[in-house]
């Protein structure tokens, strides 16, 4: 089986799929640990882009590096490829992750997770009605209010009103992150039919951070410095969330259609509230009836969303 064909065979989108949503899944406990390693109040909206920042610079560099190594010469980008590179810079970046790190400090790491399990929804929508890379269809519109139904459901607090757990610095800045992601996905997948994604992924990463750390540092964002080794591994392991999930689902998105791949979304809102109630010792939370609900309502609406994809 060839290299293009195995991207296909759906036992390998499966575990691949599998490993980008675990590390997207640990991204929210990881991200609220570090704002703690390295002194970042949730307050403190400059430091938190700058901390941003620094992280997609660094797996911007860390893609370029290893692709570099793989293919045994320096992956630079054509004068053509650059204004892709400065649309996904924004979209997947810049404007993604000023709203999601924002809106992750004012709220809790289950809360956050789950609300980053409408990205597969918006993905759905954005590539059926701007992109027109799909159809719009019943099914398609079921699974879009099932999943918009389980966000509402993780803001249940029961005994209380409808919505009372809903912030728009946190929650709500996650959804619109999600939008952001949903656009920068479909932008992807028709760039990488000109250009390869790996590079793609790198550059963008490497100019979007570099926008989030100047403007976090210029607004008067400042991080403490790195004092030890966990620290370290932390940056580092953050860092490589993004290197290695962007750049595989960006190839399982160039060779799939958009709804195959995302069907396993749902992997990311299940493996991030297991991994935040670990953690940050969020157990209670997790395991509440208005969040197993809400995860409940959002597995069953990507499933009906995609649901044929994999007939």
């Amino acid at each position: 089986m060839e290299g293009k064909d195995r991207l296909t065979d759906i036992r390998i989108v499966f575990l691949l799929a599998l490993l980008c949503c675990f590390l997207w899944g640990s991204a929210t406990p990881a991200i609220k640990i570090g704002y703690s390693a390295f002194s970042i109040a949730a307050s403190d909206t400059a430091s938190i882009i700058l901390f941003a920042g620094i992280r997609f610079f660094t797996a911007g560099a860390l893609v370029i590096l290893f692709q570099s190594i793989l293919t045994r010469h320096f992956v630079r980008p054509d004068k053509a490829a650059l204004p892709s590179i400065a649309i996904l810079a924004a979209a997947q970046t810049a404007i993604q992750y000023f709203c999601f790190y924002i809106g992750v400090a004012h709220t809790s790491g289950v809360a956050g997770t789950i609300a980053t399990g409408t990205g597969g929804f918006f993905t759905i929508l954005l590539a059926a009605l701007i992109f027109r890379l799909e159809k719009m269809t019943r099914q398609k519109i079921i699974g879009c209010l099932l999943g918009f139904g389980g966000v509402v459901a993780m803001n249940i607090r029961f005994g209380s009103s409808i919505g009372t757990g809903f912030s728009m610095l946190g929650e709500g800045m996650v959804l619109l992150a999600q939008i952001s992601y949903a656009a920068s996905g479909n932008i992807m997948k028709k760039f990488s039919s000109r250009f390869p994604v790996a590079m793609l992924s790198g550059y963008q990463f490497m100019l979007g951070g570099l926008v989030l750390a100047a403007a976090g540092y210029a607004a008067g964002g400042r991080i403490a410095a790195v004092s030890s080794l966990p620290d370290l591994l932390l940056l580092a392991y953050l860092a490589m969330i993004s290197s290695v999930a962007y750049t595989v689902w960006g190839i399982l998105m160039q060779h799939n259609p958009v709804s195959r791949v995302a069907i396993f979304s749902f992997l990311t809102p299940l493996s991030g509230v297991l991994l935040s109630a670990v953690f940050l010792g969020e157990a209670a939370e997790a395991l509440s009836a208005g969040n197993m609900l809400a995860l409940l309502l959002v597995s069953l609406g990507i499933w009906t969303v995609n649901r044929r994809s994999v007939g």
